[in-house]
């Protein structure tokens, strides 16, 4: 289901999928992270990097009532501390949304999928 935006001159609504396009752009501009991956690990456990076009699979987005709920699959960059990795993401995804949709974000969740070295 679309997001409905109205105003004086008409209605815009906006896809799932534009969202979840927006928050992969997002995502991958954040410090430490290497790339999206798919929601599901391949047969020997390792995750798939997705590009541009397919940032859609590395992102659910579910609507809560007029809030939005994110769950990113990500690959991390080996030798950081995780969890200021992924807040950091988590609080520009929420920020990057709601300026730019002006739709609250309930919670964006973050699931790291694997760990990459990156030279």
């Amino acid at each position: 289901m679309p997001i409905s935006k109205s105003n004086e001159y008409g209605t815009v609504e906006i896809s799932l999928d534009a969202i979840a396009s927006l928050v992969g752009g997002t995502v991958n501009e954040c410090y430490g992270i290497v790339g999206m991956a798919s929601q599901k690990l391949l047969k020997d456990g390792w995750a798939e990097l997705l590009g541009k076009d397919t940032y859609s699979k590395g992102v659910i987005v579910r609507q809560d009532g007029n809030s939005l709920i994110l769950d990113i699959y990500v690959v991390a960059m080996q030798g950081i501390k995780l969890s200021e990795v992924m807040l950091g993401a988590q609080q520009r995804v929420k920020y990057v949304l709601e300026k730019t949709l002006e739709v609250k974000v309930e919670a964006v969740n973050m699931f790291v999928q694997g760990v990459k070295a990156v030279k």
